[in-house]
């Protein structure tokens, strides 16, 4: 691991795992000890970010991402209705095919963040049930292939549920967290 006084993409890739860990815990055993970090370097990495996100002083969402992972690899522009918005990506090493994505509207407020597909990757085609395997796909990639999906509230900040309907007719939920697929269930 780095050392104690840094905080980059390492641990914020710690921060990402310690909250899929509720959902796949063995997935995310087998991520921490490829990235060759321990237990308890992934709490304190964290702790460390909880204690930025709370910090009276810290700073703004935008900034504290700037600063844990660096300049974007990518910015576009987007339009979702009638609000203009800048999609700010950066690369996730443990995950090649992704990057995390940042949507900031009137330059500065960010108002969603989440795993996607890095764009040119190809993603999965999920078809059936069978294809919803943890850490296999996006929120965009179950909504694009059951549709139609409806958003639901998630159970924490970081996470997302997905309302949709399967081939065979059951209704099902999936539940992301940062935007992953962690986990569905016939509704």
């Amino acid at each position: 691991m780095t050392s104690p006084g840094s905080f980059g993409p390492l641990q914020f890739q710690l921060v990402l795992l310690r909250r899929m860990a509720d959902h796949q815990p063995e997935l995310v055993d087998d991520a921490r000890r490829e990235l060759g970090v321990s237990l308890a370097e992934m709490r304190e990495a964290n702790r460390r970010w909880q204690a930025m996100v709370r910090s009276p002083r810290g700073r703004g969402s935008l900034s504290r991402y700037r600063s844990v992972l660096g300049p974007p690899e990518r910015v576009e522009q987007r339009k979702i209705g009638d609000l203009a918005c800048e999609a700010l990506l950066w690369p996730v090493p443990l995950w090649p095919d992704l990057r995390f994505e940042v949507m900031v509207a009137n330059g500065s407020a960010v108002w969603n963040e989440w795993l996607v597909r890095a764009p040119g990757a190809a993603g999965p085609e999920p078809r059936t049930a069978e294809d919803l395997r943890p850490w296999s796909c996006t929120v965009d990639e179950v909504a694009r292939a059951f549709p139609p999906a409806r958003p639901l509230e998630g159970t924490a900040p970081t996470r997302f549920g997905l309302g949709f309907t399967l081939p065979d007719g059951r209704a099902a939920v999936a539940e992301f967290t940062w935007g992953l697929l962690q986990r569905w269930s016939a509704a």
